[in-house]
Order: C-alpha cells, then sequence, then structure tokens
C-alpha cells in the first residue's frame, strides 16, 4: 500500500520513496473533486453534516499527504523528491485555486449562514463558515469567468516562483565552500566549531577546515574570527547568495520581480489596491496604514536607543580592536567583543552549560509545571537518524499530542526553524484525534561523541518553536478549519512561541537545564545574573533591523510599484536610509535571501513578528504581576489560564477576544519596550 495512502496513523517515513508522490496525490486530488462534486449538487442540502464535513473528510486526507511530500522536500531534499514535489505543486495549487473560486460551494455556504438554526451552531461552526465566505471572496469566487481563469493561472505561477525561490537559495548556500588549511587562518574560533568543520572537511576528502554558508558554521566565524579578511569574505558570500552577483543559475532577482507583478494582478483582480491589503483581509491589523504607523512608533521609540548602541560599538571598534571604520563584517565580531568585556562573559562560556540532554530536561519541564502534562520519548518512523519522536500525556496519563525533534543542520535542509502541522486535532467518527507537529531547527549536532551544545540565542529558538508547537498540540478545539493554528490570524500566531521565549531569562527554569559539557556543574548564578544583564544589549539595534525588514516588506506590497523602473534593492535601500544606523554595502542583496516573504507565508505579514511580541510580552507580563504572591513565574494557575484562554481556543475566535479574555483588557505597548530595556 502506498504510505501516503495510509491515513490510520503516524506518517510511514521509513517506507517513503520520491514514486509514491504522484499516485497518491492523483487519487487523492480524484477524490477530493468527487466530495466536491457530492458537496455542490443541487440535492445536498446546506448543512454541515451534508456537505462540509465530507469536504473536511478528504481535504484533510489530501493536506496530510502533501505536507509530509513538503516537509520531506524542506528537511530531506533530493534531486529525485525535487522533481516529483515541483511536477505535483501546479495540481495542488490549481486545485485549492478551484476549490477557492467554486461559486456552488460559495452559495452553499452563503445559504448555511442565511439559514435560520444558524445561531445555534456551535461557535467553532460559525466562525469557520464566516472565514470560509471571506476566504472564498479572497479566492475569487466573485469574479467573472475569464478573470477566474487568470487569478488560477497567477496562483499557479506564484507557487512555482515561490518553490524555485526557496530553491535557489538552498542551492547557493549549498554551493559555497571555504577550505582553510592554516589553523592561525581561524584563530579565535571556538574549539566544538572548529572540530565540526574538520569533521566536514574529512568528509570531503580534504585536511584542514571547511567553512560553509550554513549558520552553525558561518556564524561562529562572524562572531569569532580575528582574520577581518575571512570575515569579510564570508560576509559578502552570504548577503549576495542567490542573486547575479553569485551564480547565475540560482540568482533570484527575475524570481522577485514576477512574484511581486503577479501578486499585485491577483490583488487588482480581486478589487484591492495592493497585495498588502488581501493579506491584511485575514490579520488583526486593517490597513496597511495602521501597520504602517505601528512601525513608526515603535521605531521612533527605539531609535534613540539604537543610536547609543551603536555609538558605543563604533568607539569599541576603534579604540579596543583597531578598526576604525565599522563594517557590517565586523559587527558580529565586535558586539562580541565588546559584551564580554562589558559583561565579563561570552557566548561560547555560557554554550557550555546547555548540552542537548540538559535542555530538553529544562524545557519539558516547564511544560510538565505550567500545563500539569508529561513528556516522554516515544517510538516512530522518522526521516533521519538525528530525528526524535516525544509523546504528551496529561495527569492521567491520557495521549494530548505527539511531535518529532529535528534540530541539526544538514545539507538537504533548508535553513532556520520552524514549526508545521502533521495531523490536526479534530473529531472523527472513531473519536478525537490526537494533533502531531513537526519542530525543526538548524543547530550544530554532537561532536566528538559528546552531546550537542547550543547558545542561549538557540535554546531561544529552541523555546520559540515548541510555543508553536503547543499552539497547534493543546488545542480543545475538535472542528478541523479553527483546530490549533488553523484560522489563527497571522499577526497573532507568533504569540504563543515568542511568549516561550520570555522563560528563557528565569533562574527557576534554567537552572532546571544546565550542566557544564565536561564538570557537570550547573550554570553559576553569577553567570545567569550577567546574562540578564546583558540581556537588552543592542536591543535598539535589534528592534531597528526588524523594524527595517518589516517596513520594506509592507511597502513592497502596498505602495511599490512592481512594473516600475524602481527595483526591490531599490526600495530596501530606501528604507534603510530612513531607518537603519548601520547601512551595509552597497553589493548586499538581503532581497534576493528574504525567503520569508518570497517562499513563506510573510508576505505582506513580517510586521506580526514585532505586533505578536507586543501580544506576548504583555501577556507574560501577568506571569510578573502574579509572581509575587505566588513566590515565582511558574504558576500553574496562570499557565492554565493562558491554555484555557490562548492555546485551546485554536482560531475559533477572534485573538484579540482571546487575548482580552486572559488579560481582562487590551494590549498595550508597555510590558514590550520594558522587557526590551526602552521603557
Amino acid at each position: 500500500m502506498n504510505p501516503l495512502l495510509d491515513f490510520s496513523g503516524l506518517p510511514r517515513f521509513a517506507e517513503f520513496k520520491p514514486e509514491c508522490v504522484t499516485p497518491a496525490i492523483d487519487q487523492l486530488l480524484a477524490d477530493c473533486r468527487a466530495a466536491v462534486a457530492r458537496a455542490e449538487a443541487a440535492d445536498t442540502p446546506a448543512e454541515w453534516d451534508a456537505f462540509v464535513a465530507p469536504l473536511d473528510d478528504a481535504n484533510e486526507k489530501l493536506g496530510r499527504a502533501w505536507g509530509q511530500v513538503s516537509h520531506l522536500h524542506a528537511v530531506m531534499d533530493s534531486p529525485e523528491l525535487r522533481e516529483v514535489y515541483n511536477a505535483n505543486l501546479p495540481k495542488i495549487t490549481v486545485f485549492y485555486a478551484e476549490l477557492g473560486q467554486n461559486e456552488a460551494l460559495f452559495a452553499k455556504y452563503k445559504a448555511l449562514k442565511a439559514r435560520p438554526d444558524f445561531a445555534a451552531l456551535s461557535a467553532p461552526r460559525k466562525k469557520i463558515i464566516d472565514n470560509e465566505l471571506r476566504d472564498f471572496r479572497l479566492g475569487g469566487a466573485e469574479l467573472p469567468a475569464d478573470k477566474k481563469a487568470r487569478f488560477m493561472q497567477v496562483q499557479e505561477e506564484l507557487a512555482q516562483l515561490s518553490a524555485k525561490f526557496e530553491e535557489n537559495l538552498l542551492d547557493a548556500t549549498n554551493d559555497f565552500a571555504r577550505y582553510i588549511d592554516a589553523a592561525d587562518k581561524l584563530a579565535g574560533v571556538p574549539e566544538d566549531a572548529l572540530e565540526a568543520m574538520q569533521a566536514a572537511a574529512e568528509t570531503d576528502g580534504k585536511t584542514g577546515w571547511k567553512i560553509t554558508l550554513h549558520m552553525p558554521s558561518y556564524l561562529p566565524v562572524m562572531q569569532y574570527a580575528d582574520n577581518r579578511e575571512l570575515r569579510e569574505q564570508l560576509y559578502r558570500a552570504y548577503v549576495t547568495r542567490a542573486s547575479e552577483l553569485s551564480k547565475p543559475d540560482f540568482d533570484n532577482t527575475a524570481l522577485i520581480a514576477g512574484i511581486l507583478k503577479l501578486r499585485r494582478e491577483a490583488a487588482v483582480l480581486l478589487g484591492f489596491n495592493s497585495y498588502a491589503e488581501v493579506s491584511l483581509a485575514a490579520k488583526m491589523a486593517d490597513t496597511p496604514t495602521e501597520v504602517l504607523a505601528f512601525l513608526d512608533e515603535l521605531g521612533v521609540r527605539a531609535r534613540p536607543y539604537a543610536e547609543q548602541d551603536f555609538a558605543e560599538l563604533k568607539a569599541f571598534a576603534r579604540d579596543e580592536l583597531g578598526i576604525a571604520d565599522l563594517q557590517s563584517w565586523d559587527t558580529t565580531y565586535a558586539s562580541e567583543k565588546l559584551r564580554v568585556a562589558r559583561y565579563s562573559f561570552s557566548d561560547q562560556e555560557v554554550k557550555a552549560y546547555f548540552p542537548e540532554p540538559r535542555v530538553l530536561t529544562g524545557l519539558f519541564k516547564l511544560v510538565e509545571t505550567l500545563y500539569g502534562l508529561h513528556i516522554r520519548e516515544d517510538q516512530a518512523p522518522v526521516w533521519h537518524p538525528d530525528v526524535k519522536f516525544y509523546t504528551l500525556t496529561d495527569h492521567s496519563g491520557q495521549r494530548v499530542g505527539q511531535f518529532y525533534l529535528d534540530l541539526y543542520a544538514r545539507a538537504s535542509k533548508r535553513g532556520g526553524a520552524w514549526m508545521d502541522d502533521v495531523i490536526t486535532r479534530r473529531k472523527t467518527n472513531d473519536g478525537i484525534q490526537t494533533p502531531v507537529a513537526y519542530l525543526n531547527c538548524n543547530f550544530s549536532g554532537p561532536v566528538g561523541g559528546k552531546p550537542a551544545l547550543f547558545t542561549h540565542d538557540e535554546v531561544i529558538t529552541l523555546f520559540h518553536e515548541t510555543g508553536h508547537g503547543l499552539h497547534h498540540l493543546l488545542t480543545q478545539i475538535e472542528e478541523l478549519g479553527v483546530s490549533g493554528i488553523n484560522g489563527v490570524e497571522w499577526d497573532a500566531v507568533e504569540l504563543p512561541s515568542q511568549f516561550m521565549e520570555n522563560f528563557c531569562w528565569e533562574w527557576d527554569v534554567l537552572k532546571h537545564m544546565t550542566a557544564h559539557i565536561d564538570s557537570g556543574e550547573p550554570l553559576p548564578r553569577a553567570l545567569f545574573d550577567k546574562m540578564l544583564a546583558a540581556k537588552n544589549f543592542q536591543a535598539g539595534l535589534q528592534t531597528l533591523r526588524q523594524i527595517e525588514f518589516a517596513s520594506f516588506d509592507m511597502h513592497l506590497h502596498d505602495d511599490f510599484d512592481p512594473s516600475g523602473s524602481r527595483t526591490a534593492l531599490d526600495l530596501i535601500n530606501d528604507i534603510r536610509q530612513q531607518v537603519a544606523v548601520l547601512i551595509p554595502p552597497a553589493y548586499n542583496r538581503f532581497p534576493n535571501n528574504f525567503s520569508h516573504i518570497f517562499a513563506g507565508g510573510y508576505a505582506a505579514g513580517y510586521y506580526s513578528y514585532k505586533w505578536a511580541e507586543v501580544l506576548s510580552a504583555d501577556a507574560y507580563a501577568l506571569f510578573e504581576d502574579e509572581a509575587e504572591g505566588y513566590g515565582g513565574v511558574l504558576n500553574p494557575e496562570v499557565g492554565h489560564r493562558f491554555w484555557s484562554e490562548i492555546l485551546a481556543q485554536g482560531g475559533a475566535r477572534p485573538a484579540l477576544e482571546s487575548f482580552k479574555a486572559f488579560r481582562g483588557r487590551e494590549p498595550t505597548l508597555d510590558a514590550l519596550l520594558r522587557h526590551n530595556g526602552m521603557a
């Protein structure tokens, strides 16, 4: 049996082969189209059980099968899988575009909304119907036939261009390798990073050290290498990936222009002024003007701190490091030296206290304390030997959810960190379906028989993705369309993930998740206090950087003319002149590797990181407010309230309602500014 057609349990990764994909997808698309035909038939009544539930059943199977293929394309890329993924992507895209334009189904949903018994439906079902009506309009269901055909063609072309953008970026990243034969050229680089570079060179049958543009290799050089020339060479290679300044085969420049033109065309077809307006139709923020005003206000608050950060860094680099003209390839290096000088500790010193087994123990203990749950390692077929699998149970031993954990970087895996859903909680004829998630990171793996060591920033990343995972796994909603992360406004989806990051700065959490790799000693309180003192080191610079990216994204999709003479590169250079305090060199091609907005779901939505950070900081402030009376922030009572009002609700009600139910009021900027030392 084709493993992609088995929905009885977990994915059968051990039996997956690229040749399974096309027959499975063809069969599932045929099943979906048959379900659509039954649902749109005149004799099928406009009732939930008659047409919504059967459609959900068929579409969920297609989503689960294609989800496995997409996941493997992201984490175990191969020429064979890439070919079959790209062959099937247009078929998937066309089906969903057809579904979004189906007038008969649109009419059925409108009839369902108009029924006298609509008011008696559950809140989740009413929310799903409202979402469907909105999405039909955004999918082009109200367009005339000629415009519908063009809209569908646009969606198909966009899907292909976005997939190609991501592939070019991965190929460009993998294409670069620098072999170093003399140890003195790598002076300053930490021992564990050198060991990994040496192992990489040996794998290639070479001596010396191999440096790549994958983050576990690239970052230690930029942060620690005393060799300024090497840092500049690596920086140039990194920021020109997938551009006309690297291999022409991997150049994303034309793809960017094509994607922007198609998005604008789709927006105009739907009657919107810009793609940003289309994007915001399903988000908390109402208009591009509102988003840009929010970013401007945050930028005004952050700018004095950023200017002070940069002035201090320039003075330190000049006086202590002999770097008179601080450049972009110096900032990470100089910042690390300044932090060591100011706070008397380095990232590398801290990293020795965060071996993977202890980090996971501490993370799981936090989840268990806040929510009364238990996490244990379990068995399941996986796609790579490094992947682990876990089961989450409640106090009675009942299974709540499960997740895969894929922590390490490899050449076949796209960069970054992300969570994705495998199976979503819903009620079926067989009972409640247990949710399952993927948690993916790109950390350095074990070296020399010792466990992997994580920087504190990597620990924060792991907590962030776990927050997304808990949002998916701890839902109590049983309707597919609004269960877990489904139906949650995009600019609120980062709330649970950024909320989890706060616990990485709590002594009561960190003391349970540290043990020195050599001595086994826990993190000393004095070192933690230094970390805490350095928590907001360069927070102003970091905030302006996020505002730069978010403003670029919003302007790009709102008031930028993709058919005009100016390019995306021109736009980001203009925005940098207004926002940034450090202007990168002219050869920087950041747009060409901004996969969040060109290959991910963040187009006209990158602002949501900051928008949701306001919500998450304000939510966490309630734990801080209650800490004194309880004896710390690890308060299960507040934890269960966060679970029931935010995590459990999924997309069954507007995110702002969930926030107000938890917090008792509207969100404010205050906690975010305080947490970032900018109050």
